[in-house]
This record gives C-alpha cells, structure tokens and sequence, in this order.
C-alpha cells in the first residue's frame, strides 16, 4: 500500500506486477475501494504492472470537503498516473470509474491506449436523483442507503448469498463526505459532445440485471466510438467483477489481446 500526495489530496494506491510489466490501470465504483478488482486480479495474464487506487473521499485516500467536480476526479487520475509512469495504458473504468475513464481519455489521450467502460453511461442518473442521495446521505449516513444500493447493484441470487454482507459493509464504511463529494461529480457530468470525438479501441460490459446502469445506457454510450465493442454478462448485476469474474477476466483480457496490449 502507497499514498501519492497530489497537493490537495493524498491518494491510496496499490502496483501489482513486474515493473516492466504491460500498464493497466483499474477506477472501481462509487462506495467501493480498489479492492472491489480482488477477484478477477488471478484470473488475468501474466506480464501486467496493474494500478488500482482509492478515488478522494473513499478507502484509504484523503477526504477533502466536497463537492467534487468530475474535473478533480480526472485530474487525481491523471496526476497519479503521471507521478507512476503508466503512460499508453489499458484503463479499465466501472462506473464513476467510467466517467473518470472518459474524461481522462478526451484530456489525456497519452495515458491511454485502448479503455473499458464497465457498468456506466456517458450520463448516469439525473440531478434530482443525485440531489436526492446526497442530500439523505447527508441527513443519515450511507447506511440510510445500504439496502436499496444491494438491490440497484446484484441480482436476486447473489443477495441471497452470504458475500453481500461484504460489499454492503464496504458501502457503509466509507466516508459520507466522499460519498456525497463523488455523487455531485456524477450528477455534474455529461459525455455525450465529448465521448463522441474519442477514436480509441473502446468496449463496454454491461450486467443484465444491473439497476444502476442498465444495459441499454452503457450500450449508447459505447455506441458514441465508432468500431467499439459491447459484451453483456448475464445473471450479473452493476458489480459484474464480483457476482461473474471469471468471464469479466476473460472479456477484458480477449480485449487486451485483440488490441494488441498484450
């Protein structure tokens, strides 16, 4: 475990692999830490310096006042990445990651060579909804929020199961203040112009049973790259790395070698 101190942030962050190892970096969802990737690390090839980290005001990372701008969030990508060296990297983005995906790649298409959009849109959610989740997390904590999130990210049968305990506590333990900073970036962001102009080997996975961002919104996002691919895992909710990680390893790596990252 590593902090980079960015100046108004300090941003927990994980290096796995060899140093010369093929640059891949890893932006998890909105109430998770970077290890929401634990379970399809082993299932990926070999050769990979992979980067995950904390986004500010989740995990380990420092929690500056909010609200944030999905600009902030961008640059703390953009920073970490440049103090770190991974430049023409494979950036895997799930959700809020999604947009920090999008946003780096029109600011800095030289960190980036090819990008998965997991689980997120070019626009997600309206600023009602946003407004309204800031303002209970802000009346009662996360865990007002606790139950309905569990439903919005995995399927009937994985709510059964005794591992949604570890992702609810996940929620919950983060802090309300980045929560609530992180849900203002996302209700201030519209790719739609922007996501448009990209011309970088782009695919989207979306989840069947998602209730966050349903297959159809990550479908039209993708659909703004042109030659873009679209991969939907069944049976899997808004978190397809946990409920399906052996078929997120194998999508993403076939990605990887069909663009010849690796």
């Amino acid at each position: 475990m590593h902090m980079a101190d960015l100046g108004d942030v300090r941003l927990h962050y994980r290096i796995d692999g060899p140093d010369d190892g093929v640059p891949v970096v890893f932006a998890n969802s909105l109430g998770t830490d970077l290890r929401l990737w634990d379970p399809i690390l082993p299932l990926l090839p070999a050769g990979l310096r992979i980067l995950r980290y904390d986004k500010r005001g989740h995990g380990l990372s420092t929690c500056p006042d909010g609200p944030y701008t999905m600009g902030a969030l961008v640059s703390d990508a953009e920073r970490l990445m440049d103090l770190r060296g991974f430049k023409d990297a494979f950036f895997v983005g799930l959700s809020i990651g999604g947009l920090i995906a999008q946003g780096l790649a029109v600011k800095r298409l030289d960190l980036m060579r090819a990008m998965v959009l997991s689980n997120t849109g070019a626009k997600v959610g309206t600023k009602q909804m946003w407004d309204d989740r800031i303002a209970a997390v802000q009346a009662d904590g996360i865990e007002a929020l606790g139950d309905a999130t569990m439903e919005r990210w995995f399927s009937k049968e994985f709510l059964k199961t005794p591992d949604l305990e570890l992702w609810r506590n996940m929620l919950v333990r983060q802090q309300a203040e980045g929560y609530a900073g992180c849900s203002a970036a996302i209700s201030g962001s519209d790719f739609y112009a922007t996501t448009a102009t990209l011309r970088l080997p782009t695919l989207g996975i979306a989840g069947s049973e998602d209730g966050a961002t349903p297959p159809d919104l990550v479908r039209e996002m993708v659909d703004l790259v042109p030659g873009s691919q679209f991969h939907l895992i069944r049976k899997a909710g808004h978190l397809p790395c946990v409920e399906k990680p052996k078929e997120f390893a194998d999508t993403i790596s076939a990605f990887m070698r069909a663009t010849g990252h690796i």
